[in-house]
């Protein structure tokens, strides 16, 4: 699921449209697919060209988007090593759609088709891989041979992106806009009922409807319940009572023990 937290929502919409447009019509060549938790982070699987060096290989690349996208260029990365004057060690791509001729009504097809393209044309004046740009610009074949021997060793075909993923994400992502606006309204409903209509306590007391002059079914008020052993006003009247019975009961033995005492005397 796609959280796109770095984004505001009216980029993430274009977003997500012209990432269902490139999945559904891929540039020559370029294969898209999306990072599930984040859009943006986008990658790209580029066949490369044929008559050039990197012919048969596939490299993947991956385009970082920044929260002030697109007023500020996606930064570029291969994340396949390559032999290329504009590609850096670490992968960082040099070219200049991402840098001063950055325009913000540029799409993510047309940096994908520029990068692909620099694959077919070097450019080894402005080189970030010194070593690939001196060999370009003095000696072709021995830039091509090393260049061959990076895209056999390190650009074989990648497993490839699930198909549909980028619709099926896009569509997640609108499903999970539209289930947190129904819940934000959901809630604020809630709310409102709950201020309207007043929770009885568990706490308050028990009543039963009156039938018309039976006491019986009279509202019944229930007082606080004691636990045993518990000292108060309430369990008085009981402890009152077992007193006054216990004393009877003992006035009584003691009047039939007399009693005995006077028979006995009689006889005597």
């Amino acid at each position: 699921m796609a959280t796109n937290e770095n984004l505001p929502p009216n980029v993430i919409k274009q977003l997500a449209k012209e990432l269902k447009n490139l999945d559904e019509s891929p540039p020559e060549g370029i294969k898209v697919g999306v990072n599930d938790d984040d859009f943006s982070i986008i990658y790209a699987d580029i066949e490369g060209p044929a008559g050039t060096p990197y012919e048969n290989g596939v490299f993947r690349m991956k385009l970082l988007l920044s929260h002030d996208f697109p007023h500020s260029p996606p930064k570029g990365y291969f994340l396949t090593r390559i032999f290329h004057p504009n590609i850096a060690s670490n992968g960082e791509i040099c070219v200049n759609t991402l840098k001063k001729d950055w325009n913000p009504s540029l799409g993510l097809r047309h940096v994908l088709t520029v990068v692909r393209c620099l694959l077919i044309e070097p450019f080894p004046e402005s080189a970030l891989n010194e070593q690939a740009g001196k060999m370009l610009l003095e000696n072709y074949e021995e830039y091509a041979r090393h260049a061959r021997i990076y895209t056999g060793i390190h650009a074989k075909p990648k497993p490839k992106f699930k198909s549909g993923a980028i619709s099926e994400s896009t569509t997640a992502l609108n499903v999970d806009q539209s289930n947190t606006s129904v819940l934000n309204n959901g809630d604020q409903r809630n709310a409102a009922v709950s201020a309207a209509v007043p929770l009885q306590s568990p706490l308050a007391p028990c009543t039963t409807a009156s039938k018309g002059g039976n006491n019986q079914d009279q509202p019944a008020a229930v007082g606080p319940m004691h636990e045993t052993g518990v000292s108060g006003s309430a369990a008085a009247p009981a402890v009152s009572t077992l007193k006054k019975d216990v004393g009877l009961s003992k006035v009584q033995a003691d009047k039939k023990k007399i009693d005995a005492r006077k028979k006995s005397l009689k006889r005597l």
